[in-house]
């Protein structure tokens, strides 16, 4: 089975308004709602290419429970917990002349909640991914993804980190089996800028070195790098296509990356698929579908580069 991890998700409420001002009332020529979060983002994606999976995480408010209903229209399960303070937050995006965003704070957790948890992830078995994603809001321990995986360490998980900073430094000890930082985090973990793909490598290396077993490098319209515990090193272009929305395309990466590597155990193939699924949901207003994957790998043959 995989779980996602999600520790404050969102309702993201995007609207369009034509030339906004301020000070005035402003009128929307389109609006949407989708339920939000890293983890939540690469859960439905997952489902979307058919591969089942249960997203945890906290959830509060009248906001949680649109946040599940909507995630349930999607065919994805859950097992949230609810917590009793607070609401789930509301991230809302305003699109007009310039892109605007204004992202909630979320509801209030305590170490009761924390430990409920504990007591999901207890439940994990031999052989199952467990993906961590996203930032640690400010009220919880900022400790809290390595603390999950040492508490974890003795069963045979494959655990993906998909964070930044120290959040991803500090879980490398434990060998997760995929982080997925983009070229700009990975620079700023070593204080460098890192355009090209050689330096992606050469730095993903020492990550490796670090502990992470599989490093996968996103660099937007230059496409790709997979560093693989195998010593396979990949360089892909980036499929082309009209950007209509880039958010969530990293996670759809990393849920692309698991549906090609649970399909064939192959990283090239987990590659490929990867890096198609996150352009997929580049070239969407919604989240990849298989049938936008399926389309992209097929106009693709010639995705990884020397």
């Amino acid at each position: 089975m995989i779980y996602t991890v999600t520790l404050n998700p969102s309702l993201d409420y995007i609207v369009t308004v034509d030339a906004f001002s301020c000070g005035i009332v402003n009128r929307t020529k389109d609006e949407k709602i989708f339920p939000g979060g890293k983890g939540i983002n690469v859960s439905m994606v997952l489902k979307n290419l058919g591969y089942e999976n249960t997203a945890l995480g906290f959830l509060a408010g009248f906001t949680g429970e649109k946040l599940q209903s909507l995630l349930k229209e999607r065919g994805v399960s859950t097992d949230f917990i609810s917590v009793g303070k607070g609401i789930s937050r509301i991230n809302v995006k305003l699109r007009s002349d310039e892109e605007t965003e204004i992202n909630g704070q979320g509801p209030v957790i305590q170490e009761s909640d924390i430990q409920k948890l504990y007591q999901k992830l207890d439940l994990l078995k031999d052989g199952d991914i467990l993906v961590l994603a996203g930032s640690i809001p400010d009220a919880m321990p900022k400790s809290l993804y390595m603390d999950i995986m040492d508490y974890l360490k003795d069963k045979d998980l494959k655990i993906v980190v998909d964070a930044t900073n120290y959040l991803l430094l500090n879980v490398l000890q434990y060998r997760p089996f995929l982080i997925k930082p983009n070229n700009h985090e990975l620079g700023e973990i070593f204080g460098v800028k890192i355009d090209r793909k050689e330096d992606v490598i050469l730095y993903a290396k020492k990550l490796q070195e670090k502990g992470a077993r599989n490093v996968l490098v996103s660099m937007a319209g230059k496409g790709a790098v997979l560093v693989a515990e195998d010593g396979t090193v990949l360089k892909a272009r980036a499929p082309e296509g009209k950007l209509k929305n880039s958010v969530g395309a990293g996670d759809s990466m990393v849920a692309g990356f698991i549906a090609g590597y649970l399909k064939s155990g192959n990283y090239i193939d987990a590659f490929k698929m990867g890096v198609c699924t996150g352009s997929a949901s580049a070239f969407s207003e919604e989240l990849a579908t298989k049938a936008e994957v399926t389309a992209l790998l097929d106009n693709n043959k010639d995705l990884i580069i020397d």
